[in-house]
Order: C-alpha cells, then structure tokens, then sequence
C-alpha cells in the first residue's frame, strides 16, 4: 500500500513531461508519432494554450476599463442562446477534467518517475475552462458577441484533438474498462456539445457569416432600474449561490434597508401576473360544462395548472439533493475502509501505448480520491437542496399573491347582504387573508418534502441493509415506531397552542378595558381589582403555556432521543445475531451516518403532515368563500360614457391620465346655463318632463336576505340637479332606498334606471342619451355616485387623503370643502394638520368628526348625484346648520349636482326641491313641500309641529364651548404629549435620519451589535437554580454525545485489531480468540441509556425556563403599568402598550425559549464537532481559523439584514391587512364611486410590497445557508485528507478517522441553525428590551406619610376644602397649569367652575386626586393635608363623574362596585336617582344583565347616567363632575341637575361646566383663564356686575 505512494528509492526524481526511465518507451516513435501516448497528450495542450493566450489579454484590457463600473447595469444583462446549457456544460466539464486530473496523479504513482503529460494537459484544460466561462460572462454582460470568434475557434481545436486522442485509443485496443478511456469519450462529447452551442449562438445573433446581426433589448423588467431583485436574471452560478445578493446583504451594514432600498419585484413575480396566471387555470377548467365544477377541488387543479411546473422543478431539485446526500456515509465508508485495509496488495494497472492506464475500480479505491469526490458530492448537494428551497418558497409567495388578488376581486363583488347578516364578517375575510393564504404558501414550501421524504428512506433503509444485514431493519423500525408518537405530541402541542391563544385573547381584552379605563380606574383606587382579573386569566393562559412547553420539550427530546435509540437497537441486535459480527468502523460511521440522514424526514414528517391538514381546510374555506353570492354579474362593467360626469372613464381603466378631468368640464357649463334657464319654469320638475328624471325605481322589490323585502312596491323619481330629501321613522327603510338605487340590494322585481344627463345638441357627439329603462333596469349603467354612508367610513391614511380620496388635488376646491364641513378648526388641533394619519395607529377622531369627513369626501367627488345617508346625526345644531347653509345649499347647488338627502332634521324640509317620505318600507308619498301640504294635509301638519319643537330646541341649545369645541378639547388634550410618543417607536428610524455622521454609525455600530443586556434581562428572570440546572445538562448531554461516539470508535478500532490479530494466530472466529464484544456493548448501552436521560432534562430545563421567565416579566408589567402615572398614558399611544402585553408577550411566552434552546443546542453540537475533528486531527486547527473568520463575516453582515427584512415583512404585512379589512367596511361607498380598479391597484402595490420583502428575505437566508453549506464543505474536505496522512503515515486509529468524518458531516447544518437561530434570537429579545424600557418607568407615590389606620374612618365626613397657594403641572419638564390658585369652598356648598378650554378647569380636578404634580401650596379637606394621605386611600374616600362615560364588559352590579360592598338595595337606590331604575329592570337579570365592551348596548346618555349612580353608589362627602353632562340631551339633563341638587344636598359639589347655564344656581362661580382664577364669588353678584367675564359667557350662551 505504502509503495503507491513512496516511490521507489534509487530512482532520480527529476521532472520530465513524458517521464524519464531509462528503458522508456515513452519517446519511442517507431510506429508513428501518433502512436506515441505521449504525443497525444502534448498535441492536446495546443488550444488551451491558444486560448489562454488569445482571450487574457482581451480581460485584463476589458476588466481594467470596467473597473469603474463593476456593478454593469442590468439593462446589459443580456443572456446569448443557450446560456444555462453553456454553464451547465462548463459545469460537467470541469467536473470531469479534474476526475482526469486525479486519475493522472493515481496512474502516475506506479511508475518510477514524475510522467507529467498524465496530469499536466488536463490540468490546463482545466484552467481553459474556467477562462472559457469567465471570458464568456463577460462578453455577455458587454452585449459585444463579435469576442466570441475566439471560443468558437477553442472549442473546434479541443474537439478535433480530443477526437484523435480517443480515435488512437480505440485503435490500440484500449476499452471502456481502462477509466481513462471513458473520460477521453465523454470529454469529446462535452467539446462537441458545447461547438454546438457557440454555432447556435451565431445562428441566433448572427454577428458573422450573416449581412444584418438582430437587434436584442433586455427583458422590460431590467429597463426599468426599479427592480432590484435579480435572482431571475443573473447567470446560472451566481443563481446557484447567490452571488448578486453580496452588494446588497454588506450594505445593509451602511444603511438599513427599507422598501426603497429594495425596489420594485420583477414582472413574473408581482400580484398582478400571477392573479391573471391563475385567473386563466380556473377558466380553463370551467370551458368543457358551463356549470363550474366550484368545490376545493376545482381550486387545488386551478393552483395545480397555474404554479405545478416550478414545484416540479424543486421536487426534481430536492431528489438529486436527497440522493447526492447519501454520499457522505458511503465515502466515509470507503475512506475507512480502504485505510483499515490489511490485505494492501495491489496488482500493477495496465501499460499500452508506452503509459500507464488504471481501472475506474482501482481509481474509487484510492482514499484521497474519495475524499476530493466526497467534497464535490456536498457542495453539489447543498446547492441543490438551496434552489429546491427557493423555488418552493418563491411559488410559495406567487400563489399567496394571486389568492390575495383573486380574495380581493371576490370581495369587490360581493353581496352586501352577507356580510349584513354576519354570515361573512370582517374578521372572517382578514382571517382568510391572514392565515389561509399564508397556510397554502407553507403547504407549497414543505411541498417537495412530500415527495422526498418516501424516497429518502427507502433508498436509506436499502443502504443501512447492505451495510447491517437484518438488524439495520430493526433500527429502522424503532423509528417508524416512535414517528406516530411524534405525530401525537404535535396535534397536543397545536391543541395546547390553541387553548393558550383562546386565554390570551380574554386576557387582551381585559388588558385593553384597563388601559382604556386606566383614568377612571386610578380615580377611584380600583386599579387592582382589574389587574387581579387580568392575573387570573393569565394564570388559565399559563396553564396551558404550560401544557405547550411540556409537549413542546417532549417533541424536542424525542428528536434529540430517537436516533441514539435506534443506533443502539440496531448495534446490540447486530452484534447478537451473528456470530462473526462484521462491526468495523466503515460499517459502524457509515450506519451511524445514515441513521441521521433517516431522521431528519421523521422530524419533518409530523410539521408537514399538519401542514397538509391545514392546507385542505384552507381551501375548503377559500372555496366556501369564492361561492359566495355576488350582484350582477362576473365581468367587469361595461364603460358606458354619462356625459359630465368628468371622471368616470379614468375611473374603469387606469391608463387614462388624470388630466381628463380639465377636458370634461366644458359640457358641464354649458348645462349649467341651459339648468338655470328651465329653473325658472315652476317650483318642482313637472311630471312629464321625463328626461329631467335622473333616477327612477317603478314598481321595486328588494330584499337583504331571502325572506319578505325590505322595501316593496316602491315607485320613485329622482329629478336631476335638485335636492331630494328622504324622511320618515327610524327604520322605515330609507337607507335601504339609497342602497338599493346603488344596486346593493337585491332586486326581486321591478326596475332601476339611471339616466344620463339630458343631452344638448352640443354634445351629441360626447355621447348618446342612454336611456335603459329596460325591464331589466341595469344599475350597472350608472356613472359614479358620492355616497357619504350612515356609518361614517374612513381610511388608514391622512385626512387629506380621506377627503380628496384618490382625486387630483384642487386647492381651492379643497378649501372650499373644509370651509363648508368646518374642519379648519379640527384640523388645526391635529399634530400634522391634514397631513395626520388617522385611523388604526395615530389619531382616534370622535364620531362626529369622522362624519365630517366622510360628508367632505363627498363634497369634494366630482360627481353628478351625491347621497347623503344622514350626515347630521353626529353633529350637534350648529354644525348641522352651517352645513346644511355652506355644503348642500351653496357648493352642491352651485354645481348643479342632484343631491339625495336622508335625514331626520325636519326644519330642513322647505329647502327640498323633492320630498319622498317612507314609512314601513314603501313610499308614503312623493312631491315637493306645496303637493304634499295640499295632498297629505294630516302628514304635513305633524312634520309642522315637530318642526317648531326642532327649532325652539335650537333657541334653547345655547352652546358656548359646543359639543364640538369639546370634542376638540379632549382631542388636544391626547395630542399635546403626542410628540413624544413618536420618539419613542420610532428611534431607530430618526437617529438614522439624522444628518450627523457620528450618530449614523453609532446607530449603524448598534445595529450591528447582538442585545446581550436583555438576554441576560431574559436569563436572570428565571432565578439563579434553573440558569444553572439549564447550563449544566446542556453541556452534560453534549458531553455525553462525544463520549458515545468516541467508544463507538474506540470499539471498533479493536474489532480491527482483534481480526488481523484473529488472521496471524489462524482462529477461525474472532471470539475464540477472547476478543468479546460484550464488555464494549455494555458501557455503550449505559452511554445511550444516560445520553437519552439528559436529552430529557435538557429539553424540559429549556421549557420550564421559559414559562417562568414568561410568567415573571408578564406580572412585573402588568404590576408596573397599574401604578404608572397618569402621564405615561397620555404620551405613549394605547396601542403601543397594548403591543408590549399582546405580541411582545406572545414571543416570550411561546418563541424565545424554543429559540433559545435550538440556537444552545446547534452552537454547543458545532464546538463539540470542531472539538473532535481537531483532536482526531490536530492539523485541522490551522484550517480552521480562516474558515472562523470567513464565518464571523458572513453572519455578523447576514443578521442585520435579516432583521431589517423581517421588521420589512411584518411592517409591510399589516396595511395590507387593513387594506382588506378597509374595503370590506367601505364597499357600499367603493363602488358607488365605481373605485374598485383604483383600490385594486393599491392592493396590488400593497401584495407586491410585502412579497418582495418575503421573496428578500428568503433569498438572504439561502444566501448564508448556501455560504455556510460550502464551508461546511470544506471543513469536510480538509479534515478528511488531513487524518487519511495522518492514519498512513503517522498510523491514526481507523475507528477514529471514522469519527472525525462522521463529525465533520455535520458540521455545516449545525453552522446553519446556529446563524439562523441567532439572527431569530436578535428579532425577539426586542420583545424583551422594549418591555424592560416599559419596566424603568417611575411609578406614582402610593405611600403617604400617615399610615391607612392613622386616616380617620369616615374621612372627609364635612366635605370642607381649602386651597392654598396651589401650582399645578403635568410632568417635571412642562409649564404649570395652575398657578398659585386660593380657594375656600365650604361643607356642602355646590361650586361650579367655568373658563374657556384649556383655561385650567380639569387640571383642578385632577389635582384633589394627586393625578398631577402639584409642585407648591397644598390641598386640606377636613384639615388634612391630602398630599399626607396614602394615594389608594385618598382617591377611594372621594367621587368623580368623568366626562366620557366609561363601561367595563361584565355585569351592571359590577360596573356600579366593583369592590362588591354594596348591597342590592343601595345599588337599586342610586339607580333610581340617576333615573336608571326602569331600564334596568326591563333588562333580563336585572343588576346581573350583561354590559358589553365599552357599554356598547347602551347609549351615550344612558352611560353617563350609570357613571352617575357610580358616584352615588360610593357615598362621599365630595362629589366632582368634570363636564358630565356633555354628551346627554336636554332633558335628561335637567333631570340629572335636579337629582344632583336633591340626592347630594348635603355634600360638596364642584361641578367643571361647559354649558354656562348648568351652574347658574350653585352657590359659588369661579371663573379661570390660563390657570389662575380670574373670578370668584355668587352667581348672582357676578351677573349683576356689568363687566364680568361670567356675564359676559352667560350672554354668549342665551
């Protein structure tokens, strides 16, 4: 053995290409210089040497002219005919050559000195070929395909050389058993295939031999220099590794990536193409029989047809991956094997034409040969396996765009009706969108494993059989056995999951009604009594967190457990079934390698068996949803043009430029002279003028469901240009009316039509009168409508957005608009004016404000009709009358736009042009004022009377800070600390905005860095015992892992020994030499008996980790949010803290610990893999470092990009969300519009801008797995030559050589898991930092001076107050509020105080519960000084009335006291005061009747009234109302001024009012301005003085 390798001494090692022995045959040219092997070999190194010659002159010149621009632009990414064949070609080529190579150097060693000519032509060819595909990129890329006459010249020279080469083989007799002659033929073939290539590159651009070369352009995706994802366009390597990614991956480090770092996705990817892709599939099927065959069926062939050809390129990707992955255990096999070789005889190869020759059997036995294959085998494998991932992940992500698309369009049609009904809700629809798309795009990642799981064991076991005989079947079959209870564990561990979900949801819920409530709550010291009720549903969710950490580590030690349970079964079975057991440690790490390759698919098995499961309901769902009803019909609306309506045509189709709306004006002015000339000729349009009818309905019948119709028999007309009122009860159907002229309803019988505008001469050429009066009465015929719905509905975006809402940007008009909603003074308060964002994050409006905004919209719509649904109904009087004044009658009159009013304001009745009163559902009657006074006298009389009561009201309703001022009040009072809040989610973002270097790479710097401070935030919430009980078993078990595997070689490294000893002393069984196997066999079993018992601690140890550190900080937040002061409430938005307890808690609870574990156990088993490569092979150690270094790089780069993507993939995630969510609230007033093309494209703007985020993502992991992979690679290669020296020459046990490689093996998975576990790791320890900075906020001052017993029992009993020298503030940093205020207010005095807002009023209020800081004077209430007074104490001794009405969800008796002190009678009594008692009682459960979530199920007026009985029910001597009466109508107010003045007759009452008259009989006014007291005295004395400030507001109010 040894002499292949040493040559034999004596002989000179001098070079000479063709060898130089003395006898040598080898210059022998006797029978022709042909025939000499020798020649041959130099005649082939002729066109490599030309090509190397010709083409590196050409690259330096051109490289060094590109230097400056390496990055080419794409638009030269031009691919020549052929290109993936030429690199796949290349590929082999090379493959080939170096096989060549190798065969050379093994050949070379029988013969005494160096035959150069073996090995040196192909080593040339070698470099040719890379040169070839270098030169060939880099002509490509310059589009100058002239160059490649020198590769077309190449390829002919290599081809006729080789021909001759092989043509002389065969003539000597030399045949396909000689390995050198099959290299020869197939290196013909790849020459002649890729000649063939080049021709069919001029045959295609004809750059020669043809008189005009075509002319080519780039694909158009690359001509737009939006797109930065090039993995479709770069050449085959780059593809295969990612190359492109590099330059986008290290800036990262520079910059953080947002969306337009990413650019836009190429047309094959987006939303749009792959809807129409799959849009086609469900056609296609639906053409054989005209009923489609709806069903989950029809949509699995429809994603079959639109995306089976890229899954059917990963399957075929991950096959090859799967059988090239078998590689490794069979090279470690052989390399074993052929080192522990006792027998090293060899019989010398062949010699023929003057050379040596060897068979390829004699080739594959030489170790280092293995070794180089071996390393080929895993780099090919590992770039295989990457693109079968990508391209499933890739078709993944295209089909949820398509889904999403085809959901979208779905909901676009859908019927009104059902979603009504609740048989389709909101959530439904997000739910669909959310989790059932995302469900099909996992199901089509996990696709290929589907295929490749079956084939990978079978091909595993068949291998472990050739290898063990029977007993590998026995192995095999301990883990299809224990896959079953895998299966098992994760249905319980989606079942622990689901209940855990279920608790948090109430949990949340509860959590969100605190932190709604947390003022009210603070007030009256009632803040634990909701933080016990959150505990205790968090201690049901911990529960079952705890069943999920429990099958959780189960699943996790069943992983770790099986494979040393089967490999020791199958070693026991194997050493007792045959007697001279063959266990040497070829047959040993080669099993051993195997049995790892078999479990990795029986892990994967359970997740994609339940991926499966989940895929088949989803679609049953998508199915479900698609056959849902829809109005009219499938196709899109015709264009039908209605002349005038000046944007219906941009509408429909988005080619159109906006700038037709300038042209389409001319017509409309001219109607408008022609208009006002026929107004003139009566009051109402006369009946017969039937052109002048823009909307008729004769004899209608619609329905919402399929029961009786909502409306029936309805005859209307609708005249053109005028204003038509609707009126009647509630509920008598007149929204519907609207609804169902829009085409919303259901039409049972009868017919709508719409008519265009009457045509003039001049315009016939515009377009025809279109008059379909058809008893089909399409409703499709209508041009756009502005319809302002009851329900005011708005989008996720800025106020101007909500109000131009898609339109081009009209200043004046704009203005106009705002003037005739009054917004200015709404708009002013918001922190960016109209630029605010309003909606789901930022500004919460009130209703009224909403309502506003919805009218203005439809002001502002350039269309003929508008609806108006009641636009009045949250708008107090003067509101409604400046926009009855400025809105309807003087901008829409103005334009000459048929307006349709509903609404309930019967004083607005004689500015209708048209009156249609309803009642039951049918039209009561129609005409103008005059027709129904003389006709229906009875009915005009009755809306008479209510009309004067509706206007005495108004003289009544004296509104000095009006509803509104007040509602724009609280609104600044939430905005005046928003700005901080800003600052606080959003740090990352400024600090890297900002100009200033230093902070940008100081920010960059800390990007960069892994947060080591939470993690030990994380690690110390679990407690000294448990962080040291995890540590050791973790380094115990892997420990243990080491020493099985080390004994197994140890064990058979002695077979070995024990069988050439067994040879030497002629025994014919390796027992009855007293070698047994009994002793070994022992100590194994007690290794993998302790091995499995660690797996077991290490995984619960994880588990139980998490659980209590989930529990510890969840209480620790909820205890420290409870006592924070007032302050952090108003500057931090509600949703942010919400997020802390909903998501942030989430990650903790469920994902950080099985992260933690996965990255612990993947670092750990890779230091152990390194640990015992380098001791079996000490040389190793010098590889390693730069492959270290290589490492650090690659994943210090990789992490920041990670996270910037995944923040990328989830920010980007939710207004897509919204935007569904958006459009299913808002269809009535979409399509009345007839927006649904615009809010099509947005979702497809919206669809692409997340999926190019999953798609980069995606590609960056590939990109480190890949990198990672080929490292892993050549730690397996470097390892592998170096013990196959080192067990030659320096005699290394096999056994150990066996380790090392098996260990080697596996090295790059665990790289992978380490570097994406700790990528993972960074994402969610944000969860951790960001609770910990809500953990550091100061908490309030609970303690007071006196202790609880110390404060006397009834205190206050008199309900006295002196105030002295109070200065009151919000926070440390800001201005007083109040300023050195001295008051008096006697026991039972009733004070009420007034000022205009912002004057101090409720910061007054806030102070005698010490929720703000009162930094000088004191506050005494019956002489004691409440700053003394413990805070719990203090607030629950007095009362308060808030201005907004607060309700929890639960029971009325709850709602009233909570603390449960009360008995029924008291409870029924301060019911009775606040007018309550009679609504109560006719609630089903009386005082145990349910309140939903936020006293939903009452109204505004009764909440307050509850919030009343609150107060009483409490029973103090002090009783503060802070402007309660705001929200309540007249009379209930009166009431509720009574009742305060008799039930709290004897208490102190300090009442903050904003409707001046409410205070005139208290006993004492004080009236502030800026925080300090201007007045202060009687109500009456200040009225009698002329120039008081009260006079004059009580003035202002009459």
């Amino acid at each position: 053995m040894i002499s292949r390798y040493k040559p034999s001494p004596g002989s000179t090692m001098s070079l000479a290409f063709c060898g130089n022995e003395n006898n040598s045959m080898a210059y022998n040219v006797d029978a022709g210089v042909l025939n000499n092997g020798c020649f041959l070999d130099a005649l082939n190194v002729v066109p490599h040497v030309f090509l190397l010659f010709i083409t590196f002159p050409i690259l330096f010149i051109g490289w060094g002219s590109q230097s400056s621009k390496v990055h080419i632009h794409h638009s030269t990414w031009l691919h020549f005919p052929g290109h993936n064949l030429r690199w796949l070609l290349t590929f082999i080529l090379l493959f080939i050559l170096v096989c060549e190579i190798a065969e050379g150097i093994v050949s070379d060693g029988f013969s005494q000195s160096h035959h150069l000519h073996l090995y040196m032509p192909a080593g040339l060819a070698f470099m040719a070929g890379i040169t070839s595909i270098i030169y060939y990129h880099n002509i490509e890329t310059s589009n100058f395909p002239k160059l490649l006459l020198a590769l077309l010249i190449y390829w002919v020279l290599a081809f006729i050389m080789k021909t001759i080469k092989f043509a002389k083989y065969t003539e000597h007799g030399i045949g396909p058993r000689q390995l050198r002659y099959c290299i020869t033929g197939l290196l013909v073939l790849l020459y002649g295939l890729l000649l063939a290539v080049e021709i069919n590159v001029i045959l295609g651009r004809r750059y020669m031999c043809f008189a005009n070369p075509t002319e080519v352009k780039p694909p158009e995706d690359l001509q737009d220099l939006g797109v930065r994802f090039l993995q479709p366009f770069v050449n085959l390597l780059s593809k295969a590794t990612y190359w492109w990614m590099n330059t986008f991956i290290t800036s990262a480090h520079r910059r953080p990536i947002d969306l337009k770092v990413i650019g836009k996705l190429p047309i094959a990817m987006r939303a749009l193409t792959n809807y129409i892709k799959l849009r086609q599939a469900f056609e296609d099927q639906k053409r054989p029989q005209d009923t489609a065959p709806l069903g989950p069926k029809w949509i699995w062939q429809a994603l079959r047809k639109a995306f089976g050809r890229p899954l059917i390129l990963s399957i075929t990707f991950r096959f090859l991956a799967d059988l090239l992955g078998f590689a490794g255990p069979l090279c470690i096999s052989g390399i074993v094997h052929h080192i522990s070789k006792d027998n090293r005889t060899i019989q010398p190869p062949m010699r023929l034409l003057g050379i040596y020759f060897i068979s390829s059997k004699e080739f594959l036995e030489n170790a280092y040969v293995l070794a180089v294959l071996l390393f080929l085998a895993l780099l090919l494998q590992r770039t295989f396996l990457q693109a079968s991932y990508y391209v499933a992940i890739e078709t993944g992500i295209n089909l949820r765009g398509a889904i999403q698309t085809k959901i979208y369009n779905k909901i676009m049609r859908l019927c009104t009706s059902n979603m009504s009904l609740g048989e389709l809700t909101v959530a439904q629809i997000c739910n669909l969108v959310a989790i059932d798309t995302n469900q099909l795009m996992w199901f089509f990642f996990l696709c290929p494993n589907l295929w490749a799981m079956p084939v990978q064991i079978i091909v595993g076991v068949i291998l472990l059989y050739y290898l063990l005989g029977i007993s590998a079947l026995i192995g095999a079959t301990v883990i299809a056995v224990l896959a079953p209870v895998q299966y098992f564990v994760a249905t319980k561990l989606s079942q622990a999951q689901k209940s855990a979900l279920e608790y948090s949801s109430v949990r949340l819920k509860k959590t969100n009604e605190l932190l709604r409530g947390i003022k009210l709550l603070k007030l009256y010291a009632w803040e634990n009594i909701f933080c016990d009720s959150v505990e205790e549903t968090r201690g049901k969710e911990l529960t079952s967190l705890q069943a999920f950490a429990f099958y959780t580590s189960i699943s996790i030690f069943m992983n770790a457990a099986i494979p040393i349970a089967a490999v020791l079964t199958t070693f026991v079975v194997h050493v007792h079934i045959s007697e001279d057991a063959d266990l040497s440690p070829a047959v040993a790490f080669a099993s051993l390698s195997l049995f790892h390759i078999l479990v990795t698919p029986l892990f994967l098995l359970s997740s994609v068996v339940r991926s499966t499961v989940k895929a088949l309901v989803s679609v049953q769902k998508l199915s479900e949803f698609f056959s849902s009803e829809e109005i009219g019909d499938e196709q899109e609306p015709r264009a039908v043009l209605t002349s005038g309506s000046s944007n219906h045509n941009q509408n429909r189709y988005q080619a159109v430029p906006l700038k037709v709306v300038n042209r389409k004006r001319a017509p409309r002015d001219d109607w408008n002279n022609y208009s006002s000339a026929g107004d003139h000729e009566g009051d109402g349009p006369s009946q017969d003028m039937d052109h002048d009818i823009c909307i008729k309905l004769t004899s209608g019948y619609f329905t919402w469901t399929d029961g009786p119709p909502t409306l029936s028999n309805v005859d209307i007309k609708i005249p053109f240009g005028k204003l038509t009122m609707i009126v009647g009860q509630v509920g008598c159907g007149k929204s519907s009316l609207l609804l169902a002229a829009l085409g919303e309803m259901q039409r049972v019988s009868g017919s709508v039509t719409w008519n265009s505008l009457p045509s003039l001469e001049c315009e016939r050429d515009e377009s025809p009168t279109e008059r379909d009066a058809a008893g089909d009465g399409d409703v499709r015929k209508r041009g756009p409508v502005a319809y302002a719905s009851q329900k005011p509905w708005l989008l996720n975006a800025t106020v101007v957005e909500n109000i131009t809402f898609e339109m081009p940007m009209i200043k004046p008009r704009y203005k106009a608009v705002i003037e005739a909603c009054s917004l200015q003074a709404d708009i002013d308060i918001l922190p960016q004016g109209d630029q605010t964002e309003i909606g789901e994050r930022g500004i919460i409006l009130s209703g009224g404000q909403k309502q506003r905004i919805s009218v203005a919209r439809a002001l502002y719509q350039q269309t003929n009709v508008v609806f108006l649904d009641d636009p009045f109904s949250a708008l107090d009087i003067h509101l409604s009358d400046h926009l009855m004044q400025d809105g309807i009658l003087k901008f829409l009159r103005e334009e000459k736009r048929t307006v349709v009013l509903v609404t309930h304001k019967l004083q607005y009745l004689p500015h209708a042009d048209w009156i249609i009163a309803m009642k039951d559902g049918t039209i009561q009657t129609e005409g103008t004022l005059k027709d129904i006074q003389n006709t229906e006298a009875e009915l005009f009389e009755q809306w008479k009377t209510l009309m004067h009561r509706e206007d005495r009201e108004f003289e009544k309703e004296t509104v000095a800070a009006s509803v509104t001022d007040l509602e724009r009040n609280n609104l600044r009072r939430a905005m005046y600390s928003r700005e901080a809040v800003r600052t606080e989610d959003d740090d990352e973002e400024e600090s890297v905005e900002s100009e200033d270097d230093d902070n940008l790479s100081q920010a960059m710097r800390q990007r960069a860095t892994i947060p080591w401070r939470s993690c030990g935030t994380y690690l110390s919430s679990a407690g000294v015992l448990l962080l040291a009980l995890l540590l050791l078993s973790q380094l115990l078990k892997h420990s243990l892992m080491v020493a099985i595997d080390y004994w197994l070689a140890h064990w058979t490294s002695h077979v070995i020994t024990a069988k050439i000893e067994a040879t030497n002393r002629n025994c014919t069984i390796v027992q009855g030499c007293g070698f047994s196997h009994s002793w070994y066999l022992s100590v194994f079993s007690v290794l993998c008996c302790l091995g499995i018992i660690l797996c077991l601690a290490t995984s619960v140890a994880v588990e139980w980790t998490g659980v209590k550190v989930a529990k510890e900080l969840h209480h620790n937040l909820l205890n420290k949010i409870i006592v924070a002061p007032m302050r952090l409430f108003e500057t931090t938005p509600l949703g942010s803290i919400l997020n802390r307890f909903s998501t942030d808690t989430n990650t903790i609870d469920q994902h950080i610990p099985s992260t933690l574990e996965c990255l612990s156990r993947s670092t750990l088993l890779c230091v152990s893999a390194l640990g015992v490569i380098s001791y079996v092979t000490p040389v190793f150690l010098f590889a390693l470092l730069p492959l270290a270094v290589t490492c650090y790089f690659i994943q210090k780069y990789f992490r920041v990009a990670s996270r910037d993507l995944q923040q990328l993939e989830d920010s980007t995630q939710l207004p897509l969300l919204s935007h569904f969510s958006e459009t299913v609230e808002g269809l009535p007033t979409i399509r009345a519009l007839r927006y649904e093309p615009r809010f099509r494209h947005r979702l497809l703007q919206f669809t692409d801008a997340n999926n190019i985020a999953s798609l980069f993502l995606t590609a960056a992991n590939r990109w480190l797995e890949v990198r990672m992979e080929y490292i892993g690679a050549c730690v397996v290669l470097v390892a592998a030559v170096a013990s196959i020296t080192n067990s030659l020459y320096n005699h290394l046990s096999t056994g150990l050589v066996g380790l090392g490689l098996t260990y080697a093996l596996m090295v790059s998975n665990y790289m992978n898991w380490m570097v994406r576990n700790l990528a993972d790791m960074e994402v969610q320890l944000g969860s951790v930092k960001r609770i910990n900075g809500l953990l550091k906020t100061e908490p309030e001052n609970y303690e007071g001076l006196l202790t609880v017993s110390q404060v006397p029992d009834g205190w206050p009993r008199q309900g006295e107050i002196k105030i002295q020298n109070l200065s009151v503030r919000y926070d440390t940093t800001l201005k007083p509020v109040l300023k050195n205020v001295n008051a008096h207010i006697s026991p039972g005095q009733k004070v009420g105080i007034c000022g205009r807002t912002g004057s101090g009023k409720s910061s007054f209020s806030l102070a005698f519960f010490r929720m703000v800081d009162m930094f000088e004077g004191r506050i005494v209430i019956d002489d004691i000084d409440i700053a003394k007074l413990p805070l719990q104490t203090l607030r629950s001794r007095l009362s308060i009335i808030l201005q907004d009405p607060i309700l929890f969800s639960g029971t009325i008796r709850f709602n009233l006291d909570p603390e449960m002190k009360a008995t029924d009678e008291m409870l029924w009594e301060a019911l009775d005061i606040a007018q309550l008692k009679p609504v109560v009682k006719s609630l089903p459960g009386g005082l145990d009747a349910i309140v939903t979530e936020g006293g939903e199920n009452f109204s505004q007026g009764q909440r307050q009234l509850f919030c009343l009985a609150r107060a009483f029910v409490r029973k103090s001597s002090i009783l503060i109302m802070d402007e309660a009466t705001a929200s309540i109508d007249m009379a209930t107010e009166s009431i509720l001024q009574k009742v305060v003045m008799t039930a709290f007759a004897d208490r102190t009452v300090v009442t903050i009012a904003h409707r001046v008259h409410t205070i005139l009989n208290a006993d004492l006014v004080i009236v502030m301005k800026r925080g300090i007291i201007l007045e202060y005295d009687k109500p009456q004395v200040l009225l009698d003085t002329e120039d008081s400030v009260f006079a004059s507001f009580v003035r202002a109010d009459k």
